[in-house]
């Protein structure tokens, strides 16, 4: 068993251990297995960067063995400079998620531990499958511990929030589906994604790919005007459902784009480039302006989601490097900046149970510690130089203007906006006199609070003031990557 397999089965071995033997009256010893879990995945993973090749844009690491041998389908594994740091993200916010979420889960601990160690096997493998049929498996099964996350353990409105996460997403990705069949038809039964890349297709077909992808991806980014369901699910998951799903699952789309729309559909990939920028922006600028009106701090932080990987997107489809390496940067800093933001907002929800921001006020003045943490991610979220929350937004921007000027003049603009919500909600919850007992009474972080919060803000100054390791790794990808996306595959 390869590195990549043993970062994908392990998880989802002590996942389902979980499920078999836990039960409400073991929770310390759930607990405590569930974060052996997600330590021994997330140590697993690390080899992978000392063993990281730069300078190459090959799959790395590769695993390739007959599954479904009548179809021609492969258990084919592999990473090069654009997926290889979500494996590593992936792991590393699941055990931050299992350490955050120690006290706030009470009931069926077991079975919330265990889907959250499945889900990362699951996710790890779409950001790992090169086979078609492979990928789409491992795509649509993440579906499925997070429709349990959001259904069991979730707020009021929790069976809402949860069909409606579910079937936006799942239908989805019907058309990317019928997409998979028509290319596996096409590549004279291969399901072999580098395979497809090589496909000379005609003009017709590659739009229609080129929709049927963004069905799917569009829904999963999420990308305006298919974020609807985005905001909902956030404020009615719990607060690990909410870290993951920002940190890891919205990643999941746009990578999709990485692997298939361009390089599948290069030409209809430039064609439609206008259509992805103009919705790009929307999402930059429209609903970050949504977010400045909300009330509830999950709400907020939703939008700003959106937002955010709005740059991804504006990134990717630009075609020059400094945007597409933007995005990707953005991907992983937003992973951290989200994940720290969710979280936060969950230590105030545990003790107050209660989002809505004009509970709040004077924090700082109770929680002294704590308000400096959320200080340092509400700056990266605002993209404050020497956090990460900077490094891929101003890269994107760089390419913008590149490509040109007012373009870039108008991605700029989310600076500002971002630090007029952002700031703003930390103004009215963390400062000025305390208006309430509750707040009041507030005790500052313990010991283990206090630990997730450290190495998240450890991720985001390491990211914001060295993102040469992060930037060195996927160089050579993003090259060969728009050198392929340049040339035509018109028949």
């Amino acid at each position: 068993m390869g590195l990549l397999s043993l970062a994908i089965w392990t998880p989802i071995f002590f996942g389902v251990v979980l499920l078999a033997l836990g039960r409400d009256d073991q929770t310390k010893a759930v607990r405590w297995f569930a974060l052996v879990g997600a330590l021994v995945s997330f140590l697993l993973t690390l080899p992978l960067y000392d063993r990281f090749k730069l300078n190459t844009s090959a799959m790395q690491f590769v695993e390739k063995e007959s599954w479904i041998s009548t179809f021609n389908v492969n258990y084919h594994l592999g990473v090069d400079g654009i997926s290889f740091w979500f494996v590593l993200l992936t792991a590393f916010i699941t055990l931050i998620v299992v350490i955050a979420s120690w006290e706030s889960i009470t009931v069926r601990v077991n079975q919330y531990m265990g889907a959250f160690l499945i889900l990362s096997g699951l996710m790890i493998g779409v950001f790992c499958a090169l086979d078609g049929l492979l990928f789409y498996v491992f795509f649509e099964a993440t579906l499925i511990p997070m429709y349990l996350i959001i259904g069991i353990w979730g707020g009021a409105n929790k069976i809402y929030a949860a069909f409606k996460f579910f079937l936006y997403t799942l239908l989805g990705s019907l058309l990317m589906l019928v997409a998979l069949i028509y290319l596996y038809t096409k590549s004279g039964g291969s399901f072999d994604i580098a395979t497809w890349h090589q496909l000379p297709l005609g003009g017709t077909a590659q739009t229609l790919l080129f929709f049927a992808f963004l069905s799917a991806f569009a829904v999963k980014v999420p990308m305006w005007p298919v974020h609807t369901w985005l905001p909902d699910v956030h404020v009615e998951a719990p607060t690990g459902g909410s870290a993951v799903l920002a940190a890891i699952m919205l990643k999941l789309g746009a990578y999709g784009f990485l692997r298939f729309s361009m390089p599948i559909a290069p030409d209809a990939s430039h064609e439609w480039a206008w259509l992805m920028v103009g919705l790009s922006l929307v999402a930059v600028i429209y609903v970050a302006l949504v977010a400045m009106v909300q009330q509830d701090m999950k709400k907020l932080v939703a939008y700003s989601s959106v937002a955010h990987m709005g740059f991804v997107t504006l990134g990717f489809f630009i075609f020059n490097e400094l945007g597409v390496a933007g995005g990707i940067v953005q991907m992983i800093s937003h992973g951290f900046v989200s994940a720290a933001m969710f979280l936060a907002i969950g230590v105030l929800y545990d003790r107050m149970h209660s989002r809505e921001i004009a509970a709040y006020g004077g924090v700082v003045k109770t929680m002294p510690k704590f308000a400096a943490f959320v200080l340092l991610f509400s700056m990266a979220n605002c993209g404050l130089p020497g956090t990460a929350g900077f490094v891929g937004e101003w890269m994107v921007i760089l390419g913008a203007v590149k490509a040109n000027f007012l373009l870039g003049f108008a991605a700029a603009t989310a600076l500002i906006f971002g630090a007029a919500y952002t700031l703003w909600m930390y103004k009215r919850v963390y400062l000025g006199p305390i208006t309430n007992k509750h707040v009041k009474e507030l005790t500052d972080i313990n010991a283990r609070e206090f630990l997730v919060m450290t190495l998240l803000a450890v991720a985001v100054l390491w990211m914001g003031l060295y993102p040469k390791p992060f930037t060195d790794v996927m160089n050579a990808s993003v090259t060969d990557l728009l050198k392929h996306v340049a040339v035509s595959k018109l028949n």
